[in-house]
C-alpha cells in the first residue's frame, strides 16, 4: 500500500467531518439561519438521548459475541491506557499553560478523549479493502476491523460518557462556582442596620451559642455539669459521620446516574445481546423473529455522526466569531494527541506483545495502535452543549486537530505496518 493510498485512506474520514461540519456552519449562519443556538441544544439532547445509544446497541449487538469479548480483554485495558496517559498528559499542560477556569476541564478532555468510534469505522475498513493492504484476504480483514472498531467504539463510549462527562460535568460546576462566587462578592451589603452585633450572633458563632447554653445544672457543690455541651459534641461528632455517609451515598449515586446515562445503557445492553445467543437470534439475522427492531435502531443511529458533526459545525461558526483560544493550547492538544500518545501506544504493544499478551494477529495490533493516534472524540462537544460552557471554543479546537489529524494519522499508520509487519 502506497504512501499516497495510505494518505488518502486516512484523510477520507477526516474530510467527511471537516465537509459535514461546514455545511452546519453554513446553516448557522444569519443569512440561512436554521441551526440557532436553542436548535443546537434541542438536536444535541436528541442525539444523547435516542441516536448515540442507538448506535452503540446496534453495532455491539451485530459484531461481538462472548468469546471475541474474552479473547479481546486487552483492548478495554489499552483505551483505558489511552485515557490515563492523556489525561495525565492534559492535567501537565493545564497546569503550565494556565487557560480560563472554563477551558481547563476541555483541555484535558482534548488530551485525553480520542474519537475511538466512527474514524475507526472508516479507516480500518478501508485499509483492508486497499490493494497492498497487509492484513490478507480483503473480505475477512473487513469484517474483523468492523468487530474490532464496533468494539472499540462500544468501551469508549462507555469510558467517554463516565470519565469525559463528569470531568466537564465538574468543570462546568466549579466554573458556575466561581461565577456566582464573583458576582456576590461585588453585591453591596443590603443589610442598613447590620453591625458588629448582628454579624457576631450569625454564622459560626451562632452554632457555639447553642452548645454551651447549660439547660440545667446540678444541684452538687462539687460538680457542675453542662448537658448541652456534652451534646453539642456528641451531635459534632454524628453530623461528622453524617457528613461521610451523605458524601458516600452521593458519590455512589453520581456512579450510578453517570451508568444509566443513556449511551452506556447502550453499551451495557448492546454487550448483553451480543454475548447472548439466543438474544442475539431474536433481533439479529435476516430470520430473526424480531429483526425491526435492530432495523430500527439501525435507522436511528444512523443519524448520529451527521447530526453530531452539524452541530460541531453550527458552533465552529460562533467560536470562529467569539472564542478566543490561545495558540499554545491548540499546540498542546495536537502534541499530546499526534506525537507523545502515538509514542506511548507504541512502548505499550511492544511490551503487551513480548509478554504474550496479545493474539497474533496484526490487524488487532494495527487497531490497539491506531487508538493512540485518532483525533479528540466529537462527543466532547455534545457534552459542552449539555453543560453550556466552552462550546465555541471546544468547537476551534476539534476544528484544528481534524485538519492536523489527516496528516498525523497517514504518517503514523505508516509506521504502524511498517513495525507490524
Amino acid at each position: 500500500m502506497g504512501f499516497w493510498s495510505l494518505f488518502e485512506t486516512a484523510s477520507m474520514p477526516i474530510l467527511e467531518v471537516l465537509l459535514v461540519s461546514a455545511v452546519g456552519a453554513v446553516m448557522a449562519t444569519d443569512y440561512f439561519n436554521l441551526l440557532s443556538n436553542d436548535t443546537r441544544k434541542s438536536l444535541n439532547k436528541i442525539v444523547f438521548v435516542a441516536f448515540t445509544p442507538s448506535l452503540i446497541f446496534a453495532s455491539l449487538a451485530k459484531t461481538v459475541t462472548l468469546e471475541e469479548i474474552i479473547s479481546w480483554w486487552f483492548m478495554p485495558i489499552n483505551i483505558g491506557i489511552t485515557f490515563i496517559c492523556g489525561g495525565m498528559l492534559g492535567w501537565i499542560a493545564a497546569k503550565l499553560i494556565k487557560p480560563k477556569p472554563h477551558l481547563e476541564g476541555l483541555l484535558i478532555a482534548m488530551c485525553s478523549t480520542g474519537n475511538l468510534g466512527n474514524i475507526l469505522l472508516i479507516i480500518v475498513p478501508a485499509i483492508c479493502t486497499e490493494g497492498g493492504s497487509p492484513f490478507g484476504e480483503h473480505s475477512v480483514c473487513k469484517s474483523k476491523g468492523l468487530s474490532y472498531s464496533s468494539f472499540s467504539m462500544a468501551f469508549g463510549s462507555f469510558c467517554i460518557w463516565t470519565y469525559t462527562f463528569q470531568l466537564l460535568k465538574n468543570s462546568s460546576s466549579r466554573y458556575t462556582k466561581l461565577i456566582e462566587t464573583e458576582d456576590s462578592s461585588h453585591e453591596p451589603n443590603k443589610e442598613s442596620d447590620a453591625n458588629e452585633k448582628t454579624h457576631l450572633l450569625n454564622g459560626e458563632t451562632q452554632e457555639y451559642i447553642d452548645v454551651v447554653v447549660p439547660l440545667s445544672y446540678s444541684t452538687s457543690d462539687d460538680t457542675q455539669i453542662q448537658p448541652s455541651l456534652v451534646k453539642g459534641l456528641v451531635s459534632k461528632e454524628e453530623k461528622k459521620i453524617g457528613s461521610f455517609s451523605s458524601k458516600l451515598t452521593d458519590i455512589l449515586h453520581s456512579m450510578l446516574k453517570e451508568l444509566m446515562a443513556p449511551p452506556n445503557l447502550g453499551s451495557i445492553v448492546g454487550f448483553v445481546f451480543g454475548a447472548t445467543p439466543w438474544l442475539k437470534k431474536l433481533v439479529i439475522g435476516d430470520d430473526a423473529p424480531l429483526r425491526v427492531i435492530q432495523d430500527s435502531i439501525t435507522l436511528l443511529g444512523d443519524g448520529t455522526i451527521p447530526c453530531i458533526t452539524l452541530i460541531l459545525g453550527g458552533n465552529l461558526i460562533q467560536g470562529l466569531r467569539k472564542a478566543s483560544i490561545k495558540p499554545i493550547i491548540i499546540i498542546a492538544i495536537i502534541c499530546v494527541r499526534y506525537v507523545i500518545l502515538p509514542i506511548v501506544g507504541i512502548l505499550v504493544i511492544k511490551a503487551a506483545t513480548n509478554l504474550g499478551l496479545l493474539p497474533s494477529d496484526p490487524l488487532f495490533n494495527f487497531v490497539l495502535l491506531i487508538q493512540y493516534t485518532v483525533p479528540p472524540a466529537t462527543n466532547i462537544s455534545t457534552m459542552t452543549q449539555l453543560f453550556n460552557v466552552g462550546q465555541e471554543e471546544c468547537s476551534v479546537l476539534i476544528m484544528w486537530s481534524y485538519l492536523a489529524a489527516a496528516f498525523a494519522l497517514t504518517g503514523w499508520s505508516t509506521v504502524f505496518m511498517w513495525i507490524l509487519t
